[in-house]
């Protein structure tokens, strides 16, 4: 698949996954489940600022900082 092709799709899935993270947050405040809703906030502030290009879109898990 070409680079321009995924980074397409890339971008529209983001999109799509912000989308849906606003509309589950909605429902999350309309029941009064605070700390669900909070969680799926900070769900969608991360796909933001990926989208903004202002976070990584991969984590290193299991790799510490600053060792070999």
């Amino acid at each position: 698949m070409p680079a321009s092709h995924r980074a397409y799709r890339r971008t529209e899935t983001l999109d799509y996954l912000q989308s849906m993270l606003g509309q589950l947050r909605q429902m999350a405040e309309a029941e009064r489940l605070d700390m669900l809703a909070y969680l799926i906030e900070m769900a969608y502030i991360e796909a933001s600022d990926i989208i903004r290009g202002e976070r990584p879109s991969r984590v290193n898990h299991g790799k510490r900082h600053g060792t070999a």
